[in-house]
Parts: structure tokens; C-alpha cells; sequence
């Protein structure tokens, strides 16, 4: 099982209250451990405005200014990571997760969105799931996360509330059916 470049979808009854609702776009995994992004958290009072504030970048363009800002997890919090479209590659510094997705955690994408160059499609996160080897996977068996294939125009170009239903229902799901406890036969 590789679920790199995939999604996972919180279940209700996960207990964890941070990855509620949540929608994960896995960055990688393998044997070491898995990463992820939380796509569908924006945090209520950060734009990338005011990070690019914080890092004296002038936006040319307003309107990146109010991009949000997503919290990606709950791991390393003050780390950026900009999850974004293969039309942009930072030298070196873009991580090839898909054909579709690129993830880039280096201060040139920041210049680049803020003048204009960056790529056309972009979620920019303080933070990151993380998970040790084995468990992700254990997780999964106690019905915390379903998985399922990461499409763009969920993380793209969908309203952030309608994430969770939508990717639930991408696998024929109905958010309403769904319970809080596991089941084992």
C-alpha cells in the first residue's frame, strides 16, 4: 500500500479533535513514516498577507495577499509548505508527489506567489501531519481514516467546508451514514 499522493478522510470517532472533519493530502509515505498536509483547515485569522508581512515579501498582486492560510497539522506549526500544481518548480526545492500535485517548502515560492510568478494553483500550510512507521497504517484499522484518490478540484477549487463531503462522497459514501465506531469480524 502506497499512499503517497492520495487522500485521507478523517472518520467521525477518530478522537482527535485537531483532524475532525479533516481531509489529508498525503505527501509521502513509505516504511519511515508518512506526511501529510490537512487541506481543508484554513486558520480563521492568517492570510498569507500577513506571513508575507512577516518576511518583509511586497505581494504585487492583492489579491495573493489574501490568500488563506491552512493549518496543515499539528507537527513543526511555525514550518511553511505550499501545496500546489506541477506548472511551478522551485529549482530543486519541488517535491514531485503526483503527476497533478508538487509540494515546495522553501522561501522562493513565497517571492515567486507574491510577485505574480508562482504556480497557478496553490494551498499554502503552517504545519504538518505526521505519522511513525506503523502508525498510519494502525490508525486505518481502527476505522479512523478512509482513503481515497486526490482529485484537484477538491483541494483546488473547492469551498474548504465542502472538502470532507466531497471526498467522502468521491468514494459513493453519504456523510450522513457514517459512524463513530469500528466494527470487527
Amino acid at each position: 500500500m502506497d499512499l503517497t499522493g492520495k487522500l485521507l478522510i478523517a472518520m467521525p470517532g477518530m478522537g482527535d479533535i485537531r483532524f475532525e472533519h479533516s481531509v489529508v493530502f498525503m505527501c509521502s509515505y513509505g516504511d519511515e513514516g508518512a506526511m501529510g498536509l490537512i487541506v481543508n483547515k484554513p486558520a480563521a485569522d492568517l492570510r498569507l498577507g500577513d506571513l508575507l508581512t512577516q518576511l518583509e515579501i511586497a505581494p504585487e498582486q492583492p489579491s495573493h495577499a489574501q490568500m488563506p492560510v491552512y493549518f496543515g497539522g499539528p507537527v513543526e506549526t511555525a514550518r511553511g509548505f505550499v501545496l500546489h500544481s506541477p506548472d511551478y518548480d522551485a529549482n530543486l526545492h519541488s517535491m514531485r508527489v503526483s503527476d497533478a500535485f508538487r509540494m515546495t517548502a522553501t522561501l522562493d515560492i513565497l517571492e515567486d506567489i507574491a510577485s505574480g510568478e508562482g504556480p497557478e494553483k496553490a494551498l499554502m500550510m503552517l504545519g504538518y501531519a505526521g505519522w511513525g512507521p506503523g502508525q498510519l497504517e494502525q490508525e486505518i484499522a481502527m476505522n479512523g481514516w478512509l482513503t481515497a484518490e486526490a482529485d484537484t478540484s477538491l483541494l483546488f477549487g473547492m469551498p474548504d467546508d465542502e472538502k470532507w463531503g466531497a471526498a467522502l462522497k468521491s468514494l459513493g459514501v453519504d456523510p450522513l451514514s457514517l459512524s463513530a465506531s469500528a466494527g470487527h469480524a
